[in-house]
């Protein structure tokens, strides 16, 4: 296969080099059904001509707002093919982050999945000057005139295509490397969104350089689920997966992903830590309700395959009885647990956020290994991956073939290379902060160690990776919190964790004055705090919060803290920003209640 230097060209080779019957996999109402690379390509060629029939053309940019489906590739595709952008837009956003994505891309035209979608964006229109025409992809009962469906513009494409045979082809010829293919939109710490703009090379520097090291053939299916608004699963989970020639199934949703995986038995897939980790854990609760003789054989088992596992990582070979014992704990085991996702599945890809080494180990014991990798939505992902048969717990592997890692100033981990994205759109400001001589300025604190693994140590900026891999900005959030007067300080915290809570420093001459004015005894601060009348107002405030919130941004827990922060704690800086790290070290306690649904206060 050619190294394509486009996207479209990545998609055009693999339907003429392996011309699958099923490149594309979905579930429908009569069950699980292929589509050909025939079918995607007249798809893609047909979409692509309907929208240029619209007015869409080089240079534009097309929002697309829906859910994994196979119309996702099939849009993202006819709208690169076109010389336009696309603007991914995460389904789970609301009405009002929408408006800031179209708006700043300056989108003149939308693809919407659902009614649902279009409802939410349909209420909203009248704030959107630039948005000229929705294309639907599900049925909507009542549209405008200037909407389109997904099956009507696919029926004019084909009458479009029947007088320009050989259309889609000389699209694609027209590309360079060097053309934008994307706008993606990610929260800096400010909270305002910021357009990253990867372009055709950038993404296919980073397919054609991750199949390096990934070992991928056209022999493998992937389950894909991850958003494919995000980088990670568009280039790792789709365009890396056609260049290889896989087959790609589409997941119902991310909670049907484990009968998804029995139905179409997945070799490869990637995930974010939260996933692995809500598997281990499943499989762990389960084995605590067998009865003592079953359970007894799970751990022992498991055992087996975790030395199997710690000797891999130390290079070192298991023999004698300690290989005929981790042989048994796999037939016991390992086995069964690879029985529950389709018994084929070769290997996983974790990237978003740090995934924890307990978890990694579990998941080689029962022989599914986890290759752990390192990027940013602005270096197209990928900067390291940990290399088959080398994996090291703990890090994120060597740089890729082609990506240049130093560590700067402050220990900040700087990258430069074909992967690293062009700037960001209509903001000069941020792109000349992120990208300073020659080198991306990624805001994470890492080192290489002697072998030339990065290990990523800390954050020097705020932002928020949860477990699930959701970037959640929280000053904006903090500052909500600090408007109500009930509050005088919010923390937010998250980052690695599988959800966002937050720490709130009472109003206390308020909560004190409205205490005595409504008789409710206490004797000390802590009493006041853990009454339920009390309890109720900080629960409220959060409520009004959480309704302007994404789903995976909101504030799931809270505790009310019994004190001020200060500079002489060490919480606040002599600015009297809060030192997010020292907040998590003083409070520890307090923040793992929260986790682990314990009583600590307010919780």
């Amino acid at each position: 296969m050619s190294g394509a230097g486009t996207l479209v060209g990545i998609f055009l080779d693999t339907c003429k080099t392996y011309a699958r019957s099923d490149l594309f996999i979905r579930k429908t109402a009569e069950g699980w059904e292929t589509l050909s690379s025939a079918r995607a390509r007249n798809d893609v060629e047909h979409l692509a001509l309907a929208l240029g029939g619209l007015g869409v053309g080089r240079g534009d940019r097309v929002a697309l707002l829906s859910e994994n489906r196979y119309e996702w590739p099939i849009a993202d595709l006819a709208i690169m093919a076109l010389g336009a952008a696309t603007v991914p837009i995460y389904p789970t956003l609301t009405a009002e982050q929408c408006i800031r994505v179209i708006s700043d891309s300056g989108a003149r035209v939308l693809i919407v999945s659902t009614a649902a979608q279009f409802d939410k964006i349909h209420g909203v229109r009248g704030r959107l000057t630039q948005l000229q025409k929705i294309v639907y992809l599900d049925p909507i009962p009542e549209r405008g005139a200037e909407d389109y469906g997904f099956r009507y513009l696919l029926e004019r494409g084909a009458e479009m295509a029947r007088a320009e045979p050989g259309a889609l082809a000389r699209m694609a010829g027209a590309l360079g490397s060097d053309d934008l293919a994307t706008i993606i939109y990610t929260s800096g710490t400010t909270g305002e969104p910021k357009g990253a703009m990867l372009t055709h090379g950038n993404i296919a520097s980073n397919v054609w350089a991750g199949l390096q090291v990934m070992h991928i053939t056209h022999q493998d299916r992937c389950l894909s689920f991850l958003p494919l608004c995000h980088i990670f699963e568009r280039m790792a989970g789709l365009y890396a997966m056609l260049a290889s020639g896989v087959s790609i199934a589409y997941a119902q949703s991310i909670d049907t992903v484990a009968q998804d995986a029995v139905d179409v038995r997945p070799t490869v897939l990637m995930g974010v830590p939260r996933f692995y980790e809500k598997v281990f854990a499943r499989v762990m609760e389960n084995a605590r309700h067998q009865p003592p003789i079953r359970r007894a054989i799970f751990h022992w088992g498991l055992e087996r395959g975790r030395r199997a596992a710690r000797a891999h990582f130390a290079r070192r070979r298991l023999g004698g009885l300690s290989a005929l014992g981790a042989r048994l704990g796999d037939r016991l085991v390992g086995s069964r647990v690879r029985d529950r996702v389709g018994g084929r599945l070769r290997f996983c890809i974790s990237g978003g956020a740090p995934l924890d080494p307990k978890v990694l180990e579990f998941f080689f014991a029962v022989g599914i290994p986890i290759r752990e990798g390192y990027g940013l939505t602005e270096t197209s992902p990928v900067i390291c991956l940990n290399p088959p048969g080398r994996e090291k717990p703990g890090s994120v592997g060597p740089p890729l073939p082609g990506v240049e890692v130093r560590i700067g100033d402050e220990g900040e981990i700087l990258t430069r290379g074909p992967h690293v994205m062009r700037g960001y759109y209509r903001n000069d400001e941020a792109t000349r902060s992120a990208l300073r001589d020659g080198w991306f300025h990624t805001g994470d604190i890492g080192h290489l160690d002697a072998d030339g693994y990065l290990v990523i140590t800390d954050r020097l900026k705020d932002l928020l990776v949860t477990a699930g891999g959701k970037k959640v900005a929280p000053q904006p959030i903090e500052a909500s919190l600090k408007t109500r007067k009930w509050v005088n300080e919010a923390v937010l915290l998250g980052d690695r964790m599988p959800f966002v809570v937050a720490l709130l420093v009472p109003n206390f001459a308020l909560l004190e004055t409205t205490a005595k004015a409504r008789g409710w005894d206490h004797t000390r601060i802590t009493e006041l705090l853990t009454r339920d009348e009390v309890k109720a107002i900080y629960q409220g405030e959060i409520d009004r919060v959480n309704a302007t919130l994404a789903p995976f941004e909101q504030i799931k827990k809270y505790a009310l803290l019994e004190r001020e922060l200060s500079q002489e704690g060490g919480e606040l800086t002599p600015t009297l920003k809060v030192r997010r790290r020292v907040v998590n070290e003083k409070f520890r306690s307090i923040i793992e209640a929260l986790y682990a649904g314990g009583n600590g206060p307010g919780a």
